[in-house]
């Protein structure tokens, strides 16, 4: 399979990293606006530089492509891609709005293209270590989720876009929020059924930078997701409550287990784990366009942008939503 990136900054070098070490993948060709940032990640494996998408799909040099560009682009990118048979991977999230995901899935369902999104969490082992252990039975049921992340969303301290509703789709909801509803859906086995959510806007910033969500989950999991600006130290910590234990889950630190006063480590984090997560992301994609079915379904990822859609509605209204129960009843996970 022919590789190519679209978008060449943030992660389009772990992808081209996992394709060179992935059986049957090549990167074949890299994308960007910028020639330069484009023949940088290019370079290593020479593959084709471009700097129009479009003209990059056209030449033919590519079978599937990975749209790692801002929220609001990927709709047309992913049609481009349909148009001219090419399958996506395309990064969260997955649109800015519900009627752009279900039109990026009719189109490569048209087309007869796979589409996968891209949910790095379901790939990164303290991740799959936590689920290794409910599998096993011996935490008993999820009962209860905080997911408890940290970002930075001060002015200049990402790209413009970020803060640009129109390209972005909002702030850290849509962004880091994104992450955090993913795999709270996730381990917690259902999709939401009821969310409320707060927002806060600091540092003169357009968007938000700060907020709270609490969901009710379809099988009686509650979560709870708190994201917050520019604090002391990083966190991105997961605390699950389950009837026989809790697991606390951290990128940085590992997974960790206790039960009954008993404290066990499930995962000690390595320097190779991120790397490891988007190899194994992609190896997953190309499973998915060989027939297999995908580990992150389409109804998930666009249940995960419902969910952010709904977390504005509420912060805006000050109300708790009630999910559409038609739709959530239709949206298994992956």
């Amino acid at each position: 399979m022919r590789l190519g990136i679209i978008g060449a900054g943030a992660v389009a070098g772990l992808h081209a990293h996992g394709a060179d070490v992935l059986d049957g993948i090549v990167l074949s060709a890299v994308c960007d606006l910028r020639e330069d940032v484009a023949a940088a990640v290019a370079a290593p494996w020479g593959a084709a530089v471009f700097t129009d998408y479009q003209a990059m799909l056209a030449a033919g040099v590519v079978d599937a492509v990975v749209i790692n560009t801002p929220h609001s682009l990927h709709r047309d990118m992913v049609l481009a891609a349909a148009a001219q048979g090419v399958h996506v991977l395309v990064e969260k999230p997955m649109a800015t709005t519900l009627a752009d995901c279900r039109l990026m899935e009719q189109a490569c369902a048209d087309a007869g293209v796979v589409m996968v999104v891209g949910m790095i969490q379901h790939f990164m082992a303290e991740k799959l270590a936590l689920q290794a252990a409910l599998a096993t039975g011996q935490l008993g049921r999820v009962l209860m989720i905080h997911d408890y992340r940290s970002t930075d969303y001060r002015p200049g301290t990402r790209p413009d876009w970020f803060f640009d509703k129109e390209i972005s789709g909002g702030g850290a909801f849509i962004n880091i929020g994104a992450h955090c509803l993913d795999r709270c859906l996730w381990v917690g086995g259902a999709p939401a059924v009821q969310l409320g959510a707060t927002t806060l806007r600091r540092f003169g910033a357009p968007v938000e930078t700060d907020g709270a969500m609490e969901l009710t989950l379809a099988n009686g999991v509650q979560v709870r997701i708190s994201i917050v600006s520019d604090t002391p130290d990083h966190i991105d910590e997961m605390l699950v409550v389950c009837e026989l234990g809790t697991v606390t889950v951290d990128p940085r630190k590992g997974t960790f287990l206790e039960i009954d006063g008993t404290r066990s480590q499930l995962h000690a984090t390595a320097s190779h784990d991120i790397q490891d997560a988007f190899t194994a992301q992609l190896a997953d994609f190309s499973a998915a366009v060989g027939g297999a079915a995908p580990s992150v379904s389409g109804d998930h990822a666009t249940h995960v942008v419902e969910l952010v859609l709904a977390a504005y509605r509420s912060a805006e209204d000050g109300t708790p939503v009630r999910l559409d129960e038609v739709h959530v009843a239709s949206s298994p996970l992956g």
